[in-house]
């Protein structure tokens, strides 16, 4: 893997907005899922030119647009003046579905917005990629796994243990029991007052 600018794992982890071509939606958009588990947000995807001004105002997040080809030129331009003008923006992660070069070549993706990405670019097709991040994602989804089910067992303790205080709950206390001691003493008071 030939770097060309940022590398591959820097990107996913850092707030730089990104090209990433090659591979299927479903790789890409799994990628842009591991960006938004490392910075806790939930991932906006935006499929629709109409829907990329809200998406793009927010001050932070990550956006994924799953194929930006398919949003044309005019989207593209709104996502390069995002990129160029807005300070507190997402990370936006600018799917394609080929090769960039090619894209540039039909005039599906903007040269400008092209330019703007060429130092955080993300190429599913270099030689072992696909295959570090399906391992790398596997490892995740074990990861994940065991949290939730560490949550979910803490959860039930606690719940166990709110339960056996809430009112209502009978405690039942052994009653003492009586010794010959206690019964000759009891015996013996009422005698006295008997008299």
């Amino acid at each position: 893997m030939t770097p060309r600018g940022y590398r591959e794992e820097e990107l996913v982890c850092n707030r730089s907005s990104l090209l990433i071509h090659g591979g299927t939606e479903d790789e890409r958009r799994s990628w842009a899922q591991e960006a938004a588990r490392n910075f806790d947000v939930e991932l906006v995807e935006v499929k629709q030119a109409a829907d990329l001004p809200g998406a793009l105002r927010q001050p932070n997040g990550v956006v994924f647009i799953p194929d930006v080809a398919k949003l044309g030129r005019e989207a593209q331009f709104a996502i390069l003046r995002c990129l160029q003008m807005q300070e507190e923006r997402p990370k936006v992660v600018v799917g394609l579905s080929g090769a960039a070069d090619a894209a540039l070549a039909r005039g599906t993706l903007r040269e400008d917005l092209h330019y703007r990405l060429h130092q955080a670019q993300v190429d599913l097709q270099q030689d072992g990629l696909r295959e570090l991040l399906k391992r790398r994602w596997a490892v995740q989804a074990e990861q994940l796994a065991a949290k939730v089910a560490a949550a979910k067992a803490a959860e039930e303790k606690a719940r166990a243990a709110l339960d056996s205080r809430k009112p209502g709950t009978v405690t039942r206390i052994a009653p003492k029991r009586k010794t010959v001691a206690s019964i000759s003493r009891k015996a013996a008071a009422s005698r006295n007052v008997a008299r």
